[in-house]
């Protein structure tokens, strides 16, 4: 009787281990796993399931001193000129939409963005709109120029290229923050217009050269952080392969004359891309290559 009892206890065992096993078993098979966006040219995709961010380049190690580059300069009329305009504007406009990095609320209240803008259009300078700067181009509004920095989580010693010069607003914004950024515009005018402003205005970490953006900026590379200013169909591979590990991209994908979304990509130590769809917005169209 006794052994009968043994054998009972031990058949019950058994079953119950063969249970939980065979749920376990199936729970793992209906658990969807996390979605990692890749191809052979690490092309990042923005229509499928945005996957989770990595950390930004903010305790990056520092340059050798022979390859220090010089702090941005504010001896500039322009830095004295309108303050109290830029520190409402940061208010209202920018932390009053929830932008907290205090490295980029300082940026803001610091770069004078009337002096990138055009002379008709000054008194406009601290409005929430995007302005004209000629050549069918634009400054972005000043919310999406900190949405767009923050998004980066930029640090101090954090080398950045920018995709669409433009102005060279969004472009002494992050040089404010970082150790030095490498700007690329492709319409020639505007890109040495923009690097005389930036030197007048003592940006000495702000490097601009005219070029298709598509291509990036292979010899300076690679890079911490990208930020492309112009909307593009799909993400230039040669950006994807300038990026650093646990690098981010932050640009516009989608139509030009369509819906456009701001997409985060980020690429990891094992040069997995992800990407995370962040709003929908509007951009100027990138110009070149992209577009063949």
């Amino acid at each position: 009787m006794e052994n009968q009892k043994l054998k009972t206890v031990a058949l019950s065992f058994l079953l119950l281990a063969l249970v939980l096993s065979l749920t376990f078993f199936t729970a793992g098979n209906l658990t969807r796993p996390e979605v990692t966006f890749t191809s052979e040219n690490g092309q990042a995709d923005a229509n499928q399931t945005p996957a989770d961010a990595n950390e930004g380049c903010e305790q990056k190690q520092k340059m050798p001193k022979d390859k220090e580059v010089p702090r941005p300069q504010h001896k500039h009329p322009a830095f004295s000129q309108r303050i109290e305009e830029r520190a409402a504007m940061v208010k209202w406009q920018i932390e009053g939409r929830e932008i907290s990095d205090p490295n980029v609320l300082t940026s803001l209240r610091t770069v004078p963005r009337h002096a990138f803008v055009r002379p008709t259009d000054s008194r406009r300078a601290y409005r929430d709109q995007p302005l004209s700067i000629g050549l069918g181009q634009t400054i972005s509004q000043p919310y999406i120029v900190a949405y767009m920095t923050e998004a980066l989580k930029l640090g101090l010693n954090c080398k950045v290229l920018e995709v669409g010069t433009g102005s060279g607003y969004q472009a002494a914004v992050c040089a404010e923050i970082t150790r030095e950024v490498y700007t690329i515009e492709i319409l020639e005018e505007l890109a040495e217009s923009a690097k005389q402003r930036l030197k007048e205005l003592g940006y000495g970490n702000v490097f601009v050269k005219a070029a298709d953006g598509y291509f990036g900026w292979a010899e300076e590379g690679p890079f911490d952080a990208i930020i492309v200013t112009c909307a593009a169909g799909f993400v230039p591979p040669p950006l994807i392969e300038q990026l650093k590990p646990d690098g981010k991209m932050i640009l516009p994908l989608g139509s030009p004359f369509g819906a456009q979304t701001l997409v985060l990509v980020t690429k990891d130590d094992k040069g997995v891309v992800r990407s995370r769809r962040l709003l929908p917005v509007r951009f100027v169209p990138m110009l070149g290559r992209v577009r063949n």
